[in-house]
């Protein structure tokens, strides 16, 4: 097993419910070990974890953070741009605020910016540069040759 791996990413969020309701309209599935206070949304290969942002900010030990403050950025990437497209209007159609509509980009794909509820910045993209596996999973360490 290779060390070198996320497993699960954690977000603080205010209201639990919503977030669910939220990630759930995108495909994410509610995991049974679920509680009020955190919620564990299943994915294909990683599990999102939705939790209370104050219990978060405790846990931590490092006082107050600001909320979806952008320095960190989730992404998915898909096998076409049409596929980025559906799946921004499902994100907006949801209740995530739109940043920027998926559009052909500088660096040669395909992507477009939102935010969840929360204020977490999500990026939607084609990179026609990343191989994707058979199930949709980013495989750069074979030659795209």
């Amino acid at each position: 097993m290779n060390d070198a791996r996320i497993c699960l990413v954690t977000l603080g969020v205010e209201d639990v419910a919503r977030s669910v309701a939220f990630y759930e309209a995108l495909g994410w599935i509610k995991a049974p070990q679920s509680v009020e206070s955190t919620a564990f949304m299943v994915g294909e290969a990683i599990v999102l974890a939705l939790w209370q942002r104050s219990e978060m900010i405790a846990d931590g030990g490092e006082g107050e953070l600001p909320a979806g403050s952008g320095s960190a950025g989730l992404a998915v990437n898909f096998s076409s741009e049409e596929a980025v497209l559906e799946a921004y209007e499902r994100a907006v159609a949801a209740g995530a605020r739109a940043v920027k509509p998926p559009a052909k980009v500088f660096w040669g794909g395909f992507s477009g910016n939102f935010r969840d509820p929360d204020g977490h910045l999500w990026e939607l993209a084609h990179n026609p540069f990343f191989k994707l596996d058979a199930r949709g999973h980013l495989d750069l360490l074979t030659s795209g040759d």
